[in-house]
């Protein structure tokens, strides 16, 4: 049994990284595919303090682009703020439309404390799903680096 909430699947593509995340409700299955791009891009997840802190609010007509909306969110941090987030506080509202609020917390990128792997540039749609299999949900996931 894997003891990650998440798993990188090999041989889907050559440039790229790709992975699946799961979880028992789509707050667990974002903190869990959010953690995995954060995994992707530092050897030691567990090395990334949390001393910093982020509001997200996102709104998408479909989970699928919720989640994709959130993973580039992720992104768009290390990139802007050169942020990485250990830590996601979410929730998921689907009433009228799929909408997401929560806290991100995390700390300045530090080449000196973070080992750093490779750097994830966006999120791709290359064979990007979001499903529940009547157990739990499911996303795969494949990021350009």
């Amino acid at each position: 049994m894997n003891p990650l909430p998440y798993r990188f699947l090999e041989g889907w593509t050559l440039a790229d990284v790709a992975f699946e995340a799961t979880g028992k409700d789509t707050a667990e299955l974002f903190t869990d595919a959010g953690i995995a791009v954060l995994a992707t891009m530092v050897l030691e997840v567990a090395s990334v303090e949390t001393s910093v802190v982020r509001e997200v609010n996102i709104e998408a007509e479909s989970m699928e682009m919720l989640l994709f909306k959130f993973l580039e969110e992720i992104i768009f941090y290390k990139d802007a703020e050169n942020l990485f987030f250990s830590s996601l506080k979410i929730r998921i509202s689907t009433d009228k439309k799929y909408s997401l609020s929560g806290q991100l917390e995390g700390e300045k990128i530090d080449p000196k404390k973070h080992e750093l792997l490779v750097d994830v540039k966006a999120v791709t749609f290359h064979k990007f799903e979001v499903k529940f299999d009547q157990k739990q949900w499911l996303a795969t996931v494949v990021l350009d680096v």
